[in-house]
């Protein structure tokens, strides 16, 4: 029986429609707020739980965008889920505390822009959730690529 190690995200957007990143204290690229769902935590209970521990704050999260099945030969497969953190208000961002032990920074950035900073699965990842976000789908992917049916 598989056993993928999980994890859930939030993609948190500015007024102008661009994505929020985060600077890890621990990694060479930009991430999204999240993390490891934790055992009988659901995925949007971690979601929840790693944007108030990671940015201090608690803002409605919205629906399911993206999961993403994603094998990793050092590390396992894993299943990533990715929900709609929405458009953040300049209020709710003025009371972002971020971890300082886990986060130095974070900014927003166009989803264009995203390849340029952050790993390859990452962002395919944030790009399929963007689109889905517009569309008002859900995309399954596998290693950040929609499969061919």
């Amino acid at each position: 029986m598989a056993r993928p190690r999980m994890a859930s995200g939030a993609l948190f957007f500015d007024a102008q429609g661009r994505v929020m990143l985060l600077e890890p204290t621990y990694k060479d690229y930009r991430d999204i707020p999240g993390g490891y769902i934790d055992a009988g935590e659901s995925p949007r209970q971690a979601c929840v739980r790693e944007v108030q521990e990671e940015l201090g704050i608690a803002p409605e999260i919205g629906r399911l965008l993206v999961v993403d099945w994603a094998p990793s030969p050092s590390e396992g497969d894993k299943v990533l889920y990715l929900f709609d953190g929405g458009t953040l208000s300049d209020e709710v961002e003025a009371q972002i505390r971020l971890q300082a032990s886990e986060i130095k920074a974070y900014e927003f950035h166009p989803v264009a822009a995203v390849a340029s900073l952050t790993i390859p699965r990452l962002a395919r990842r944030i790009r399929a959730a963007a689109v889905a976000r517009d569309e008002g789908a859900v995309a399954y992917l596998e290693h950040g690529l929609q499969p061919e049916l």
